[in-house]
């Protein structure tokens, strides 16, 4: 009887461990783990030493920015790739709707639609971006980058800033 009441006590727990984690997943914070290098230096990936070893910076992102589309140039957000809605890319922002940017290696000028915006990665060598797929939709933004959290040596906040030459013209 005694180890029935302690099974029945762990599993209400654990249940409702993982329901207040999904919740909070889902609603305020997520972790994510940052791989290739088209954010270099901001992120950093780095060669698995042994298999299941994290490749890259774990970041926090936080969702709260989601409710109002409450969003800054210079912000790193997380969205899901316009082309492919089961892969999550991380760029930082660079225009917001209505603004008007210059396409990169162009002289074209473009007005960012309502309900859009624009991102790059900072190594623009390497960096499947806005350039490629042109404006995203806002809706399909999961949160804003704040911290890095893993590895130890480079916790910390994310800068917000805007690569030089790239902030919009008003």
């Amino acid at each position: 009887m005694g180890s029935q009441n302690f099974l029945w006590q762990l599993t209400k727990r654990t249940v409702t461990g993982a329901l207040i984690g999904i919740t909070i997943s889902d609603r305020y914070v997520t972790v994510s783990s940052i791989r290739g290098s088209s954010m270099y230096p901001t992120f950093q990936t780095t060669p698995a030493t042994f298999p299941g070893s994290l490749k890259g910076d774990l970041v926090l992102a936080e969702r709260f920015c989601l409710e109002r589309y409450k969003f800054s140039l210079g912000d790193v957000i997380i969205f899901q790739a316009p082309d492919n809605h089961k892969r999550n890319l991380v760029k930082r922002l660079i225009a917001l709707p209505g603004q008007w940017i210059q396409i990169p290696e162009s002289s074209e000028m473009l007005k960012i639609p309502e309900g859009h915006c624009w991102v790059e990665g900072d190594n623009s060598a390497c960096s499947l971006d806005s350039r490629s797929f042109g404006p995203i939709p806002l809706g399909l933004v999961k949160g804003r980058v704040t911290h890095v959290i893993w590895p130890p040596h480079r916790i910390g906040a994310i800068e917000r800033k805007v690569p030089t030459g790239r902030t919009p013209p008003y």
